[in-house]
This record gives structure tokens, C-alpha cells and sequence, in this order.
């Protein structure tokens, strides 16, 4: 039988729906946002964002709708696996540029009503978009390997767009794949659960893609094992036609792994820049470099080598609190034992970055975002003011009303990140 794969266009939904919730028969609140497009197609639960002026980026409203679904669609046995892709109506191609981190700054920079940031506090958008976007990154990781998550990577996958996907099982790069964590650059650190992954990459692969935001294609990240497999754009239409008829199959267990194999393509790994410099990344950001100050001086022995040269250049423009608290929480990440401990642990760096009304973050932000002058004033500016001390603070407890509260705290346990 043939198939038909089209989600509908944003402005063609039915427009009696004008608010970010409807009420249910029973009067439950229940999220929504034109801003992400669910639907069902046989057995595969589709997931589009459509947020196409962002670059699909990540609202609040998004997350609390994504929140609001998952948990049915994962217990819903008829389903066989959940597909997630971005809007094609994008200006460029973009899975998800990140997270709406403009909102949040907005909130946290505002300081209305002697509101006290950076605590966790229910409420304050400063707390909420990551503890709401941290459970569902949790979500995400821990959603059966038997009805698997597959992410279409066509275009720009950054930041929050990473959580959304690294965690699932099966993560697509092709030709457009732009690829990269660049949270230091603005006054904060890579998290919905890089503290985990990035920790488990081997080498010193980890520590240089977290500290210096580097942008990666889709050779990179096969190389790396971010990727899982490689597909070539003109061809993701006929995928998602296979993913619909291969959800079918009666057929139990994982029902996409055979037809994702038929797609993959191998592209030539000679071009990957991870590969080519991949014995100058572990002699620098190996395990025997313990402070961002090592690892620099390390990269400075190497005289008037590019790559040595290009990466100290890099690491100078980000914030010198942003690298020393990413390198203690990569390290830290690396001892935890599941995702769940990890994401409690970035919820409270997430908001030592939200506290002051001078920080980082939210300098960051005016020069990238508000601004636009990208020419940010770090505070302190150089990396030997960044005391151990308050490297500290951006990992200390936050109350027991405000910490990060899981589902496995609750009795409910699941499988790890995929990655």
C-alpha cells in the first residue's frame, strides 16, 4: 500500500486553537504550542519541531508539551518508536539550534520583586526551562531500546537540540549535519546530560568538545560514536516512509534497526577533523590534564603548531569560569553511575550560572543575543581568578524543596542513555 508522510504546516492548523493549552473533557490543563507538531503515522509516534524563525529552537511550552506526550506514547503498546525531526521551513537546514536561552535571560536579568535566582525555585523561569527540560531529557534516555527514539540531524543540532536526541538510541547525520555544544561561549556549560556523555567519550575527545564549542559535521560524529548512522538528505524522505511501514511489522523487539541499516551510508572518515588530530586532542585533554590552566600551557609546549595555536585562541573568546566549571563537571560526570545522577548534578551548576545578575550567563547572552556586539566582558576575565571556592558553589545543594526531583525518585526506574 502506499504512504503518505506530510506533516501539516503551522498555519494550516485549525485555528479555533489560539492558546498554548486546550482543556481536556475532564478539565485538565493539558500543554500545547503550534510550536511542535505531534503525530501518528501506523505505529510511529512523529515529534516535528516547528519553530522555524528560532531555528526550531527549544521554548518552555515546547518542553511542557513533549513532557506531556512522551510519557503516553512510551506506554502506549501499540507504539513501536518515536521519530524526531525539525521543521523543514527553516531559513537554513536545523534540527534544533538549542534552547531558548533568551527567555531566560529576560527573567533572570529583570530581578522584579526581590525575586531570588539561581536556587531551584519553582515559578522563576530561570529554574524552570532546565528543570522541565532536564526531565525530559531523563525521558528521553530512559525510553525502552525496544521502541526506540530516532533523531533526523539534518541541519544545525546544538545545545538543547542535543538533549533532545543524544539520549535516544538512534541519532541520523547527513551532509547538513552541524553539530556542537558551545555553551562556554556564552557564559554557561554544556548540559542536558553532556556531563554524562561528553565524560564517556574516549580519550581526550570529551573535554575538547566541551570546552571549546567546536562545530562538527556528520564525518566527526561517526567517528566519535555521537552519530549512529549516515543518511544523505535526498534520501530521508523514502526513510521515513520505511520507518512508518517497518512500525507495521508484528515483528517483536526493535523494529528500525534493519531498516536504518539499509539506508546507512559510509561516508570517508579521512575528512573527519576529530581523526586528523586526534593523538594532538589526547596529549592535550587527556585524563593527565586536570585544569583547564594545564591544559592550555600543554597546548602552548606544542610552539607554532595550528592546531595548538587555533585551540588556544578558541578557549580564550569563553568565559573563564564557564571552562573551569565545565572541566570540574566533566570529571565529575565521569563517577556518577546513571544519566538521572548526572542531570541532578547539572541542575545545580545550571543555576549557580543564574544567581548573580552580573553573571556570565547573562553577559553572555547580551553580546550574543541582545546586543549583538559579541565582544562579551567576562567576570573574572582571566582564568587564574576563578577560584577552586567558587568553582564550588555552582555545585552545591540547592534545598531539598528545590532540587531536581526525577522519576526514578519516585519509584519508577528506566534503561540509561543510549549513547
Amino acid at each position: 500500500h502506499s504512504i503518505v508522510f506530510r506533516l501539516p504546516r503551522s498555519r494550516s492548523i485549525i485555528k479555533i486553537i489560539e492558546s498554548n493549552t486546550y482543556k481536556h473533557k475532564k478539565k485538565m490543563s493539558i500543554p500545547f504550542t503550534i510550536k511542535l507538531l505531534p503525530s501518528r503515522s501506523a505505529n510511529l509516534g512523529i515529534l516535528q519541531l516547528n519553530n522555524p524563525s528560532a531555528l526550531n529552537a527549544l521554548t518552555l511550552d515546547m518542553v511542557r508539551s513533549l513532557n506531556h506526550i512522551l510519557p503516553q506514547w512510551q506506554s502506549e503498546k501499540s507504539l513501536r518508536a518515536t521519530l524526531m525531526i525539525g521543521s523543514n521551513e527553516c531559513r537554513r537546514p536545523a534540527f534544533c539550534s538549542g534552547g531558548d536561552v533568551r527567555a531566560v535571560y529576560d527573567t533572570g536579568i529583570q530581578r522584579t520583586n526581590g525575586e531570588k535566582h539561581g536556587w531551584g525555585k519553582k515559578g522563576l523561569a530561570t529554574a524552570d526551562f532546565f528543570r522541565e527540560e532536564y526531565t525530559l531529557n531523563h525521558r528521553i534516555a530512559t525510553q525502552s531500546t525496544t521502541k526506540p527514539q530516532v533523531s533526523l540531524w539534518d541541519g544545525i543540532v546544538m545545545g538543547g537540540g542535543v538533549g533532545l536526541s543524544i539520549h535516544g538510541k538512534y541519532r541520523i547525520a547527513t551532509e547538513n549535519t552541524l553539530f556542537a555544544m558551545p555553551e562556554t561561549g556564552i557564559g554557561l556549560f554544556p548540559d542536558v546530560g553532556g556531563m554524562y556523555w561528553l565524560s564517556r567519550l574516549k580519550g581526550g575527545l570529551g573535554k575538547y568538545i566541551a570546552l571549546t564549542g567546536c562545530r562538527l559535521k556528520a564525518d566527526d560524529l561517526l567517528y566519535a560514536g555521537i552519530a549512529t548512522h549516515f543518511v544523505p538528505s535526498n534520501k530521508l524522505e523514502d526513510l521515513k516512509a520505511a520507518l512508518v511501514e517497518a512500525t507495521d511489522s508484528t515483528e517483536e523487539g526493535d523494529c528500525v534497526a534493519s531498516v536504518l541499516m539499509s539506508f546507512h551510508e559510509k561516508p570517508s572518515l579521512s575528512a573527519s577533523f576529530l581523526e586528523k588530530h586526534r593523538t594532538n586532542i589526547d596529549a592535550n585533554f587527556g585524563k593527565d590534564k586536570s585544569s583547564v590552566e594545564e591544559i592550555i600551557e600543554s597546548l602552548k609546549s606544542e610552539g607554532q603548531n595550528k592546531f595548538g595555536q587555533e585551540t588556544i585562541s578558541s578557549l580564550s573568546k569563553m568565559s573563564p569560569t564557564s571552562l573551569k566549571v565545565t572541566l570540574e563537571g566533566v570529571k565529575r560526570g565521569a563517577t556518577l553511575s546513571n544519566i538521572a545522577e548526572v542531570l541532578k548534578m547539572e541542575y545545580r551548576m545550571s543555576q549557580g550560572f543564574m544567581r548573580a545578575a552580573n553573571s556570565d550567563f547573562y553577559e553572555g547572552i547580551r553580546a550574543l543575543l541582545v546586543d549583538k556586539d559579541r565582544n562579551p566582558k567576562w567576570n573574572p576575565a582571566m582564568l587564574e581568578e576563578v577560584t577552586d571556592d567558587m568553582v564550588e558553589s555552582f555545585f552545591q545543594e540547592l534545598g531539598d524543596e528545590n532540587e531536581l526531583i526525577l522519576e526514578e525518585d519516585e519509584g519508577t526506574e528506566g534503561e540509561q542513555s543510549k549513547l
